[in-house]
């Protein structure tokens, strides 16, 4: 027999949804979204749905982005394996949340192998730690799109690949000591109608490092 895990209830914010299927006592899981803080709410309303299963096991493939709120998700996780227990495993990790878990120092392949650190446990200090390091990667992920653009600007105006492109606002960013995505702002910004050109010594920079690749 197969049925049909309820999806996220309504009234829920829209971050994280969590269904699939139970056949042959096996529930597969299907978890699209983000693990952050309130996650731990929507997989809870999922497990209860699984009475009488004989596995657990979920696909992680569509999670986006995961801060430390997605320690607790596999807390809850581990918490429900020994209390039913019942196997539970997560897989297919992939993206910003595999970083996340390497700066946990848990299993990349399924975490649940590991224990994720507490916050009433000595691993407060590492959490906070963690905590910054996901703010960060939170906002590298936000000033892709214009480090992107900034690519291909300079790609359209020097023939260069995009690699090449990348390296000349990298070195750029480093021989102005200027933040890498203020460097491709200021190179966007400058090929927009009237936009400002680039402070001086992001110029200066650009065109050094235009010079070392032979641009």
């Amino acid at each position: 027999m197969t049925r049909a895990v309820p999806p996220r209830l309504a009234g829920h914010p829209a971050f994280l949804a969590i269904d699939g299927t139970v056949a042959g006592g096996r529930a597969l899981l299907v978890a699209r979204g983000q693990l952050v803080h309130g996650c731990t709410e929507i997989l809870a309303e999922a497990l209860a749905a699984l009475a009488g299963v004989e596995r657990v096991d979920l696909d992680m493939g569509d999670v986006e982005f995961m801060d430390p709120g997605g320690l607790r998700f596999l807390d809850l996780l581990g918490g429900y394996s020994h209390r039913e227990t019942v196997p539970v495993t997560t897989a297919n990790w992939r993206g910003q949340p595999v970083q996340v878990l390497e700066l946990a120092g848990l299993d990349t392949a399924d975490p649940l192998r590991t224990t994720a650190p507490r916050l009433s446990e000595p691993g407060a200090e590492r959490l906070h730690v963690l905590e910054e390091e996901v703010e960060q990667l939170r906002r590298a992920i936000a000033s892709r799109p214009v480090i992107d653009q900034a690519r291909g600007v300079l790609m359209a105006l020097h023939s260069c690949t995009s690699d090449e492109a990348w390296e000349i606002l990298r070195e750029a960013s480093q021989l102005s000591n200027t933040k890498l995505r203020d460097v491709a702002a200021a190179v966007t910004a400058g090929t927009e109608t009237d936009g400002p050109p680039p402070p001086r010594e992001v110029r200066s920079a650009l065109r050094a490092a235009l010079a070392r690749l032979g641009h």
